[in-house]
């Protein structure tokens, strides 16, 4: 297994693609290893941060006649663009979705979908194979039991695979406080799925706006 470690090892929003796996109703209604809302919020905040950073977004089902459209809410990111329906189980069998990525030329393959020890192991494993630099945001992800998530971490992690979350993959694609026009877009996205970091931000900035009595 290579060694993830170094500068050059952390995600850059000019490398990275970002792929949307089966964010839809069939897989949420037996989802057990995350709290739902949970995982709909941190994927919406994923799809945000990507549009903010411009990292290209590629959003993808599997038989959605059956198993329920992609989450509204994801679709009110991009709201034009098309949705890949498939019927390979595994996304990375779908010529078209590897087209679609291999056309943005960038190599940094960040990953997010339900199941994780389906829908998003297997094209992971797959990926890593062909040489391509897979990160998987886990709190994106959900699996059948909490057994299932992490058995499908620890399979992907010995293939390769770099695991983070919405956040720390945000930070890290920010790297610098004075990137302005990101850092503007990030705290937008923070404080509408940060959870208790956005009300702290937003808190600061009521703090830092309201004068001094006396």
């Amino acid at each position: 297994m290579t060694i993830r470690n170094g500068l050059n090892s952390l995600l850059r929003p000019e490398d990275s693609v970002l792929v949307l796996i089966d964010h839809q109703p069939f897989q949420l209604a037996n989802l057990n290893s995350h709290e739902p809302h949970m995982v709909i919020n941190n994927t919406v905040a994923l799809a945000k941060m990507a549009k903010a950073f411009n990292v290209p977004t590629i959003l993808t089902t599997v038989v959605a006649g059956r198993g329920g459209n992609l989450f509204q809410q994801i679709i009110d990111v991009f709201p034009d663009q098309e949705i890949i329906d498939r019927t390979f189980i595994n996304t990375w069998e779908d010529p078209k979705v590897v087209d679609l990525v291999k056309a943005t030329g960038r190599k940094q393959l960040v990953m997010a979908g339900l199941w994780t020890e389906i829908c998003v192991a297997m094209p992971a494993i797959q990926a890593l194979g062909e040489g391509w630099d897979v990160t998987v945001i886990t709190d994106a992800c959900g699996g059948v039991s909490v057994e299932a998530h992490q058995v499908a971490i620890q399979r992907m992690i010995a293939a390769g695979a770099n695991m983070m979350t919405w956040m720390a993959l945000a930070g890290e694609w920010q790297r610098d406080w004075a990137r302005a026009d990101t850092a503007t877009r990030f705290t937008e996205v923070l404080t509408q799925h940060g959870g208790g970091s956005g009300i702290a931000y937003l808190w600061e900035q009521q703090l830092l706006n309201t004068p001094v009595a006396g």
